[in-house]
């Protein structure tokens, strides 16, 4: 397989022994879901699963500061990522395509993982994480609907009540918090969290591969009933939501440095 076209859509992938590190390679911009990024991880996910040779995938982000802070906002209604069609199709066929992903996926969170950032991570299916890390979905923090996978996901691993004290607040949680609630499997010191990761991955590389990936299958039928229940009504309301004069304020008011002033338009 040909990994080296996907630096066009700023994932770098080195595959060694089995084993794919995939890096979301935009530190200038935090690791920000750009249209061209969005589009690469929908084509690597489902071409690794043609892929008889690799065995496991390790998914971070470049730099220290950031796995990813969530969708590109400059980007959002310019361009290719213009109008609600793709809005609606794009998110849909990312989370999709992370859950039809047969390869075992474990993720190493570097730094921020916020909105998109975060749905990204709990998609995954093994996370490790540095101390130092911070997770969120902040959706709801710029007037916008957490409809990108963190409504499937987040009740999932924490429960319904957690998830939604996380999602309708915005919360941001340190490592230890997120490994108190059950959202990552395990929190490292920063310097090791590379060796830490992607030596889990190579024992997954070392398993017997067709039993690993029907096993992680047959769990995710269970998120994929939630995902066909609400994701499309969850993309729908982002979409609206992304309509809103609350959205808009949000955005300048990050633009100005200050505290949004909502009011429910």
């Amino acid at each position: 397989m040909d990994y080296a076209k996907y630096a066009e859509n700023f994932l770098d992938i080195k595959v060694d022994g089995g084993v794919a590190i995939v890096t979301l390679n935009r530190p200038d911009r935090l690791n920000a879901v750009g249209a061209a990024m969005h589009h690469g991880l929908e084509r690597l996910l489902e071409e690794v699963n043609y892929d008889p040779n690799l065995r496991a995938i390790v998914l971070t982000g470049a730099g220290t500061k950031a796995f990813s802070a969530g969708g590109d906002v400059s980007e959002m209604g310019v361009g290719p990522m213009k109008g609600p069609g793709y809005l609606f199709r794009g998110p849909r066929y990312l989370v999709q395509t992370f859950l039809n992903c047969e390869v075992p996926i474990v993720a190493a969170v570097n730094g921020y993982a916020l909105g998109l950032g975060a749905s990204i991570v709990v998609l995954s299916d093994i996370i490790y994480m540095a101390d130092t890390a911070t997770i969120g979905d902040t959706h709801t923090a710029v007037g916008l609907v957490a409809g990108d996978g963190g409504a499937i996901m987040w009740p999932a691993m924490v429960g319904m009540h957690k998830a939604k004290e996380m999602l309708l607040l915005s919360k941001r949680l340190s490592a230890a918090e997120a490994e108190k609630l059950g959202l990552v499997n395990h929190v490292v010191p920063a310097d090791k969290l590379m060796e830490e990761a992607t030596a889990c991955a190579r024992k997954l590389a070392e398993g017997a591969p067709l039993a690993i990936r029907w096993t992680k299958m047959t769990m995710n039928k269970l998120l994929m009933q939630s995902a066909q229940a609400n994701l499309d009504f969850g993309l729908a309301a982002e979409t609206m939501s992304m309509q809103t004069e609350d959205h808009a304020e949000a955005k300048r008011a990050f633009a100005e440095k200050r505290k949004p002033k909502f009011q429910g338009r």
